[in-house]
């Protein structure tokens, strides 16, 4: 039976899949079409990180107007998509960290410390969106902020918490190398009369 505890050589692979999982809800928050949508039918409302669309009850066809007309709408995509870009190269890093056997804990820390920044970008962009979307977007009926923004959120959690375990990570140097012999703990009989 194999025991894996957290600093274990063989889950060093849990950070980078951890990262990989932000990078596909990444991908899917900046694809989306369900930053914002209606509520209820009628769905006359859906808007993307890119471009905001209405449309009435009985039409068919959604009117698209483009959100990159607007100075808000530049900052929100630019600075959610410099957090990805980042967060990409913060994967390709943790890979390589992780692939060498003498593991560079300073440069894990590195990763660590660029991952807060990821998240730093992706939390600008995640709160300039909805604030000067309600401002300056008109909206029709009942609307919440979907599925597809909520991926946005979840990815930047994930960063998050794995900022903290890349930062933390060379506090267990030894753990993860398997440099620490087993600590055994004997009593003689004399000193544990209850063991008999």
């Amino acid at each position: 039976m194999v025991v894996c505890g957290l600093a274990c050589w063989r889950c060093r692979w849990l950070l980078p899949l951890l990262l990989g999982l932000a990078i596909i809800m990444g991908i899917i928050a900046l694809a989306g079409r369900g930053w914002l949508e209606s509520e209820s039918e009628p769905y006359v409302q859906q808007a993307s990180l890119w471009e905001s669309c209405t449309r009435t009850p009985d039409a068919l066809n959604w009117n698209c107007e483009s959100l990159m007309d607007y100075g808000w709408g530049r900052a929100a995509a630019a600075t959610y998509l410099v957090g990805f870009v980042i967060l990409v190269i913060c994967f390709a890093l943790a890979v390589i960290a992780f692939s060498i056997e003498i593991l560079r804990f300073n440069f894990v820390r590195g990763i660590g410390g660029l991952l807060f920044v990821v998240a730093a970008f992706q939390i600008i962009g995640l709160v300039i969106y909805p604030v000067k979307f309600t401002e300056d977007i008109p909206l029709m009926g009942d609307n919440m902020f979907s599925w597809a923004y909520g991926f946005g959120w979840a990815s930047t959690v994930v960063v998050i918490g794995c900022a903290f375990f890349f930062c933390c990570l060379p506090n267990w140097e030894d753990e993860v190398l398997g440099n620490i012999k087993p600590t055994y703990y004997y009593s003689s009989p004399e000193r544990a009369p209850y063991l008999n």
